[in-house]
């Protein structure tokens, strides 16, 4: 680091991220972060997930959050996705490449990707 103004870029363009990981939107993205999660590799997904849905754009729509155990160890990582109106999306063995095509296909593009979901298990 070597000037204030540095620090300042760094702080903004951090600040997005954590902003979308705290808001309040119609959909939430939440990542299983419990120990299982994370020795199963979560971190990166959620890593992922959060920067997919910010360069894609849909920071106003969606917002990228951690859970503890969601129970079902065996197919973590997991996440879940929550959208106003409709049936909890529950998607299993996720990866931060997967994570990328969820964004896109998704929550994006409205279309469950039912192959990666709890249901095809």
């Amino acid at each position: 680091m070597k000037s204030l103004a540095e620090l300042a870029a760094i702080k903004e363009k951090m600040q997005n991220k954590v902003v979308l990981r705290e808001g309040s939107s119609d959909i939430r993205v939440v990542v299983g972060m419990a120990t299982c999660g994370i020795a199963a590799g979560a971190r990166p997904v959620l890593n992922a997930f959060v920067e997919e849905v910010n360069n894609a754009g849909l920071a106003d729509k969606v917002t990228v959050t951690q859970t503890g155990c969601i129970g079902i160890c065996q197919f973590e990582p997991v996440v879940e996705i929550y959208e106003a109106g409709k049936d909890k999306v529950t998607y299993v063995k996720m990866s931060p490449e997967k994570a990328k095509e969820v964004v896109e296909k998704h929550l994006k593009g409205g279309s469950v990707i039912a192959d990666y979901t709890i249901s095809n298990i």
